[in-house]
């Protein structure tokens, strides 16, 4: 079966591998209440509990390969393997094209290796598979703050911070931003 795999990939017929995957599940409707729950929050501890549900949804991969895929990058990264790390997402990214976690993930690697230009180009496709991703939207300013476009990543930051408030990110806002408990 290996074999046949390979040869698959070789001779040009990658999509039989993909059609693999199923599709993402729907979390739209959760997510969207997460927000409107998550800019309402009293406190930066009731955000964060907030977040970590949003981080459930992101993390939940369409079926038990990509789980198992996402898993060992997840693992692979907290260890600093990050070019293992790269590999699981890179592996991820190519069995589920319309998972949007995968190109954070693969984006957030090359970030932490200073290769901001894919990292900027893997979290655009996780945006637009996943507009509400808050994650991969700050992400993406800071990786445009890694390229120096620094007016386009202000813009960006206040699209994350638009949809979370209580991001850690907002530190790098420029010019007039809401405080909050945690800036005193």
């Amino acid at each position: 079966m290996k074999h046949f795999i390979l040869a698959c990939l070789l001779c040009g017929a990658a999509p039989l591998v993909q059609a693999q995957c199923p599709p993402p599940q729907d979390h739209s409707e959760r997510m969207s209440d997460l927000i409107t729950a998550i800019k309402i929050a009293p406190d930066a501890r009731a955000a964060q509990i907030i977040s970590n549900k949003m981080w459930d949804l992101w993390d939940d991969a369409p079926d038990a390969e990509a789980q198992r895929m996402l898993d060992d990058g997840l693992a692979r990264r907290a260890g600093h393997d990050f070019n293992g790390a790269l590999k699981a997402f890179e592996l991820l990214v190519a069995y589920c094209p319309d998972y949007a976690e995968g190109y954070n993930q693969r984006a957030f690697i090359r970030f932490i290796q200073q290769d901001y230009a894919p990292a900027l180009t893997d979290l655009e496709r996780a945006i637009t598979l996943s507009p509400t991703h808050i994650a991969a939207i700050s992400g993406k300013a800071l990786t445009l703050m890694g390229l120096k476009r620094d007016d386009e990543a202000q813009t960006v930051l206040r699209e994350a911070l638009a949809l979370n408030p209580w991001l850690k990110e907002r530190r790098f806002l420029t010019g007039d931003a809401p405080a909050t408990e945690t800036d005193l």
